[in-house]
């Protein structure tokens, strides 16, 4: 019979050579030193602790803890279970961390996107696996927790009978997000503030989430997809600017407070309200977004007003045709807009373009050049498309031949960045890397570029170290690529 569970620990493991952050929508070896909290272990921790059981939070990639020493660590606490994050690119990594987690005696769990997407990949790579948790886990592990005796009533649980694999029903979403405790006294108790770092954020910086889900269609992203679904749901605003208020108080080392979700400025009376609670709080406080170049002049100001920094926005393409083809909801005329009010806001934008979308031509990546060139975000970045397990681009790419990889194990290059895996006739991956790498470099490295950027930050001296922190360590990206 199997024992009831007391502690549960939950472990961001050591990736082997390079730190990954996990929770990263691109979980790879960032080009420019960014590490991203574990947010959504953290977010697990408070709710399990909520529940009443003892919980440890282990960070592995902050810490620079090899396996070894995270194995020690869950032996001296004594988890009945532990929950271990998995990512696609990290798979074959993190798996050979179970093998030696599996050696302490407790119930492994497995959560995260590619688990959620992949279930079945877990229980054939190992026999330590005990359970799988597909999406939003925070409410689900405590759920198995109480239930360890009977999975089979536990919602979102995959996990084994003999032979068979068995995939129960998927757990319902979580509506009151207020219901949730807030993550930042976690990361006060287990996690070091410094160890983290955003290259867009001053440091240090917090992350949170204020709602969960994203209705926006595109194909290429996973989150939506696979984890924590279409449907937009929030905390109040009284729950969100608490929190915030609670890390002024209890973490006055915080120069900026990161806004996680998937997008922020999705409800614009919501924005509205969080920028005028803010504000008659008289709250100071330094805070970014994720973005959708949907976004109104009118609303960018009195976000500005509220202390808002940045907004991370995603263009993606300077091509209409293959915007409407990874149904994305903008088009260029409107990332246009969007970039012409930010900077008349007065607030700072981090421009994402992705370079190999379905219909991809070298014609239509010099159209996405050009308009990164005629838009002008403060940081830019161009990434290669990347058919992350259960999006319909990655059945769009399987089903047509493109996607060129074998194992899991070739999704990082031998550095840790994620490799370019898609070939189209006319235009392979390496061609797409080639552009990549000179996209960059014809960006930054231009003199007007350069002497703008130093002009814009000349007051603010945590801008200036952001910027030269990042800058080097993209530099040093170019000199390992042979740049």
């Amino acid at each position: 019979m199997e024992k009831t569970v007391r502690k549960v620990a939950f472990v961001n493991g050591p990736t082997e050579g390079y730190r990954v952050s996990r929770n990263s929508r691109w979980p790879e070896r960032t080009k420019s030193g960014t590490l991203y909290y574990p947010i959504w272990l953290a977010y697990a921790t408070a709710n399990t602790k909520k529940a009443g059981f003892e919980v440890l939070l282990i960070d592995a990639e902050a810490r620079g803890l090899e396996v070894e020493a995270v194995a020690e660590k869950l032996k001296d606490f004594g988890p009945d279970l532990i929950v271990v994050d998995v990512t696609t690119p990290t798979f074959e990594n993190d798996m050979k961390n179970v093998e030696v987690f599996g050696k302490i005696g407790a119930k492994i769990v497995l959560v995260g996107t590619h688990v959620s997407a992949l279930p079945e990949t877990a229980f054939q790579s190992s026999k330590n696996v005990d359970f799988v948790v597909r999406g939003e886990y925070d409410s689900i592990i405590v759920n198995l927790a109480k239930n360890i005796r009977r999975p089979s009533v536990v919602k979102g649980v995959s996990y084994k009978r003999g032979k068979r694999i068995i995939h129960n029903k998927p757990a319902d979403l979580v509506e009151e997000l207020d219901r949730f405790p807030w993550v930042s006294p976690v990361y006060k108790e287990f996690l070091r503030m410094n160890d983290y770092s955003y290259s867009l954020a001053q440091k240090p910086m917090i992350q949170i989430f204020t709602s969960r889900g994203c209705p926006n269609m595109c194909s290429f992203c996973q989150y939506p997809q696979v984890f924590s679904g279409r449907k937009f749901r929030v905390r109040s605003i009284k729950d969100v600017v608490s929190e915030i208020e609670w890390i002024n108080k209890n973490l006055p080392e915080v120069k900026e407070i990161f806004i996680e979700d998937d997008t922020f400025t999705i409800d614009r009376e919501r924005v509205r309200e969080f920028c005028q609670s803010v504000m008659d709080k008289k709250m100071k406080i330094t805070w970014s977004v994720n973005a959708r170049a949907n976004l109104d002049y009118e609303t960018m100001v009195l976000m500005k007003k509220a202390g808002c920094r940045l907004l991370v926005v995603g263009y993606e393409s300077g091509s209409d045709k293959i915007l409407k083809g990874v149904r994305k909801g903008i088009t260029v005329e409107m990332s246009r807009r969007f970039a012409k009010a930010s900077r008349k806001a007065g607030l700072k934008v981090f421009g994402c373009f992705m370079l190999g979308l379905p219909g991809e031509t070298r014609e239509t990546m010099e159209q996405t050049f050009r308009l990164a060139k005629e838009l002008e975000p403060d940081m830019v970045f161009f990434q290669q498309a990347v058919p992350f397990p259960g999006t319909e681009m990655h059945q769009w790419a399987d089903a047509g031949g493109y996607l060129k990889v074998g194992g899991f194990s070739e999704w990082h290059n031998r550095d840790g960045y994620l490799e370019f895996l898609l070939s189209y006739p006319g235009l392979d991956k390496e061609e797409i890397r080639r552009t990549r790498g000179e996209f960059m470099k014809r960006y930054y490295f231009r003199p007007g570029f350069i002497v703008k950027t130093l002009f814009r930050n000349l007051g603010s001296f945590d801008e200036f170290k952001r910027i030269v922190r990042a800058g080097w360590s993209y530099v040093t990206f170019l000199i390992k690529e042979g740049g």
